[in-house]
């Protein structure tokens, strides 16, 4: 694979599949007043063969794993059992960056709703309601956001997130390939390098009224409203720097915000034809090298049974399989610390309903963060 240009990133993540077993990863001690010394690893949950996203739904004690290929995957952490919940491969593939790319649950579990790549090259967003027997009703599809592109397309974001006033949250990539080329990130009549917020329950793509809530990203592969509703979204670099974002509930969960892109890079000066005025600032950035050239997010961990993690924001990026936490308070990042290496090419790290972390990567299937020791 190539690990210098993050614009490549997620043609990796189809061409490569890590062999072997997987490891269980010491990770950090704790911080003062955290959990006492408390430790934890990185153990296997299940296999996967090509994971990008992970979602839990309301009374349902299942997981559900969106596989790139199309596939829904129900995996039952009692039987171990594997099922199919839904099969979307009539409507996408995996390729290059292509796929499907998000997926998650109406809060209260009615409905599924998936984020994926068209024959086209676009961006759908549809809905299905969910049966009682675990799988969602393909009779109901409905269709609420589509994005056409005219091109092979890279730099598709994928995530879903609801969020303030019950909207589903969609993020979506930039123009593609380098330098954003139409110049689009920043444009507030696109929908292209942006979060926007829809009506979930909306009859139709028209009815669901999307509207522009943040510009200014290059490729937001995953974000989240933590549960004070505040947003964090990691945006995957070009040449030169990764960078993760956070704005505040006080300061509208990023209703209106500006992350820069593609005027800035990181906090470095990027397209100069480009103007970001007074845009947020990343919290946190890191170059290419070492630490690695795709940042993965991303989730602030809320779980009990990990005091030694709970309010950080934990975090991967998939050249080099480091996972790194961040504590941040304001729009200062006070402690960093690195959890795992080696943790293979990590596709995401996700919280669930039960406040459970999972790591998802190619070859090593679903992890979680358990107490050791």
């Amino acid at each position: 694979m190539s690990a210098v240009r993050p614009h490549r990133f997620r043609r990796c993540l189809v061409a490569v599949v890590v062999a072997g077993a997987v490891l269980v990863v010491p990770a950090m001690e704790s911080t003062a007043g955290s959990g006492g010394g408390t430790k934890v690893a990185l153990v296997k949950v299940t296999g996967a063969k090509l994971p990008v996203d992970i979602a839990s739904r309301d009374g349902d004690t299942g997981l559900y794993i969106a596989e790139q290929d199309g596939l829904v995957v129900r995996y039952d952490p009692t039987t171990n059992a594997r099922t199919i919940a839904l099969n979307l491969r009539r409507f996408t593939s995996a390729d290059v960056e292509r796929g499907l790319l998000g997926l998650i649950f109406h809060p209260d579990g009615s409905h599924l709703y998936v984020n994926y790549t068209d024959s086209r090259f676009g961006t759908v967003v549809a809905r299905y309601v969910m049966r009682a027997d675990n799988t969602a009703d393909t009779a109901t599809r409905t269709v609420i956001f589509q994005l056409p592109r005219n091109r092979p397309s890279v730099h598709n974001g994928g995530s879903l997130a609801f969020g303030p006033g019950n909207r589903l949250f969609v993020s979506t990539g930039d123009s593609g390939f380098g330098n954003d080329p139409a110049r689009l990130a920043l444009d507030p009549t696109s929908f292209f390098g942006k979060i926007l917020s829809l009506e979930p329950l909306a009859r139709d793509a028209k009815s669901a009224a999307p509207k522009v809530w943040s510009i200014g990203l290059r490729n937001p592969w995953r974000f989240e409203f933590d549960d004070e509703m505040n947003l964090w979204v990691p945006d995957v670099g070009q040449n030169r720097w990764e960078e993760v974002n956070v704005v505040w509930a006080k300061d509208g969960s990023g209703r209106d915000a500006n992350f820069g892109w593609s005027a800035f890079e990181g906090r470095v000066r990027n397209n100069k034809d480009q103007t970001a005025y007074g845009h947020n600032q990343p919290v946190f950035v890191y170059p290419h090298g070492e630490q690695g050239c795709s940042v993965i997010g991303g989730t602030r961990v809320r779980d009990n049974s990990l005091p030694s993690l709970r309010g950080w924001y934990v975090f991967g990026d998939y050249c080099t399989g480091r996972i790194t936490a961040i504590k941040v308070s304001n729009q200062k990042v006070k402690s960093t610390r690195t959890i795992a290496k080696g943790a293979g090419f990590i596709t995401a790290i996700r919280t669930v309903a039960s406040g459970g972390v999972y790591v998802l990567s190619r070859g090593g299937g679903i992890r979680t963060f358990r107490v050791v020791g």
